[in-house]
């Protein structure tokens, strides 16, 4: 190992005493390895305080020019992955994936610098590609009513990812967040859900809220779940165990393909709660503190890409003339 492979390594312990989630600690670690492993090849850069703002830009245009899953940091993985057998082996990758690379090498070096252990910051100037955003998906009342009939409520799986799906759309809440809740985490009463810090994305504790037709539909489905299965998980497997995220992202994909949206997928219900939030007159800023942000900036990047007739529907509900109190 060369000294650039253990300040990656010191970052990373960083990293975790600040209890950073798992998945952001493996994104970190899998680009910073990735960089160092190309900075040894190409320039024989072996510490962080080598490194120049050159060797970033190129790198930046490396990955450009390369293929998804065509470099790994270590070359035993191929053994067990098989990249080249994934049907976007080579091909272009993203510009948000490219950003993300560029976001975490930023911060890897932002901390280099502020504790002082490199003495310039070769990032400094380097900036994120331009990339236009996607607009968020959107699922109508139309189609978000053919999802709900299409689950089949005799089967416990379909049940349970019957019920799942509305709740997210009914708090916001992100599916991994969903899956952990426990029954004691539900106040029936004052309709909250808490989310413990170590549940969340931004390991703080939360509060959503859930409505009248919510509460019955959790009621009903605790009931019949406390019936054939012992799990102190809301949502479970059939065998008693939690339920993972990438299981009922399968299983909603086979859910939108029964209606004709082969493009549907769970984190639309999310961005659906936010559109249909703002739409019927909620602000902003409470938007963001229930979605889990960390700013509100974050949140309006995220969901005010309104189109021009959401916009003509919410100037009617608060249109001043309309509302004007004739005397």
């Amino acid at each position: 190992m060369e000294q650039i492979d253990y300040d990656v390594d010191d970052f990373m312990t960083y990293c975790e005493v600040k209890n950073l989630s798992k998945k952001t600690l493996k994104s970190y670690d899998q680009t910073l390895r990735l960089f160092a492993l190309y900075l040894k090849k190409q320039y024989n850069v072996k510490e962080a305080g080598e490194v120049r703002e050159i060797h970033i830009r190129e790198y930046i245009k490396y990955l450009q020019e390369r293929g998804k899953y065509t470099v790994v940091a270590n070359d035993n993985t191929k053994k067990v992955n098989f990249p080249e057998n994934r049907e976007d082996y080579k091909k272009e990758i993203s510009k948000t994936t490219i950003n993300n690379y560029i976001r975490n090498i930023k911060v890897f070096f932002n901390y280099m610098y502020d504790n002082r252990y490199i003495n310039n910051n070769p990032i400094r100037r380097v900036r994120q590609l331009k990339n236009q955003r996607k607009v968020v998906g959107y699922i109508d009342d139309v189609n978000m009513n053919k999802l709900l009939k299409s689950f089949d409520l005799s089967k416990f799986h379909e049940y349970r990812d019957y019920v799942i799906t509305q709740l997210v759309f009914d708090t916001g809440m992100r599916i991994g967040e969903t899956l952990l809740i426990k029954e004691n985490d539900i106040d029936y009463v004052r309709r909250t859900i808490l989310l413990p810090a170590e549940n969340t994305k931004g390991k703080k504790d939360r509060y959503v809220f859930f409505s009248p037709e919510m509460l019955k539909e959790l009621k009903r489905w605790l009931q019949y779940k406390d019936r054939y299965k012992e799990c102190e998980y809301v949502f479970c497997t059939t065998r008693g165990t939690s339920l993972k995220i990438s299981n009922y992202e399968t299983n909603f994909r086979k859910y939108g393909e029964r209606i004709g949206q082969k493009e549907i997928h769970p984190h639309m219900l999310r961005n659906n709660f936010a559109k249909r939030f703002l739409m019927n007159g909620g602000d902003i800023y409470t938007l963001s503190k229930i979605l889990g942000h960390s700013s509100v900036t974050v949140t309006e990047e995220a969901y005010l890409d309104l189109q021009n007739e959401d916009l003509r529907t919410k100037y009617q509900k608060h249109s001043p003339l309309s509302n004007l109190k004739r005397a």
